[in-house]
């Protein structure tokens, strides 16, 4: 099996409450410097095969991700070829 990785986060103009949770808790734990928390998901999906990226980009493209608020990017994991 290959497996292709495809990351999805909200744009960088779309508010983030559950990052804005993080970075407000962070404080009270003794982590201090952190500016700013954005919250995404990670999707892996294998493939009988060989890796297909550009099938795994339609895929999130029509299915994963949400066009108007999202962005993703497609890549194969670290230490895959």
């Amino acid at each position: 099996m290959a497996r292709v990785v495809v990351d999805v986060m909200l744009k960088p103009e779309i508010l983030d409450p559950q990052g804005q949770a993080v970075a407000n808790a962070l404080p009270r734990l003794g982590v201090t410097g952190v500016e700013s928390v954005r919250i995404g998901k990670r999707i892996e999906i294998e493939f009988a095969g060989t890796a297909d990226v550009e099938r795994a980009r339609e895929i999130a493209d029509k299915l994963l991700a949400n066009p108007v608020i999202e962005e993703f990017t497609v890549h194969l994991p670290d230490g895959d070829s």
